[in-house]
């Protein structure tokens, strides 16, 4: 059984959803950021925003971070936290679930942000990331 803890890679979804009119804007937004994180931030292994089949008002980013300090540094980076801020002016949802094993530190740092956050701790399984 593999070592799952603060060093090992892990997945986050989060669910988006948008305000009514306000797709367009929020894509243009997610656009930015998506370029500044991809130039910025090494340990983001896997970034991407992608599209509910059914609401089109409806998104999820779909990211792998290398491990804990990843995700510190994520939250931490100027165009994230003024894609946070701008979040709250177009959209209208925003929740997070992890899947994977995170520290302690980690785990507080997610939940200071007072999103709707689930997370499934690894039991078992191995990564290649």
């Amino acid at each position: 059984m593999g070592r799952f803890d603060s060093t090992t890679p892990f997945m986050l979804l989060a669910r988006i959803h948008v305000k009514p009119g306000c797709v367009d804007a929020y894509l243009a937004l997610a656009q930015v950021t998506d370029a500044a994180v991809e130039a910025s931030e090494a340990g983001m292994l896997h970034h991407t925003f992608d599209q509910d089949p059914e609401d089109p008002q409806a998104f999820v980013w779909s990211e792998v971070y290398a491990n804990d300090a990843a995700f510190a540094a994520h939250v931490s980076n100027p165009p994230v936290q003024e894609y946070l801020q701008k979040h709250a002016e177009l959209g209208d949802g925003f929740s997070i679930e992890v899947y994977g094993t995170v520290g302690d530190e980690c785990r507080t740092l997610m939940e200071s942000f007072g999103l709707p956050l689930k997370i499934f701790e690894s039991k078992l399984g191995y990564s290649r990331v």
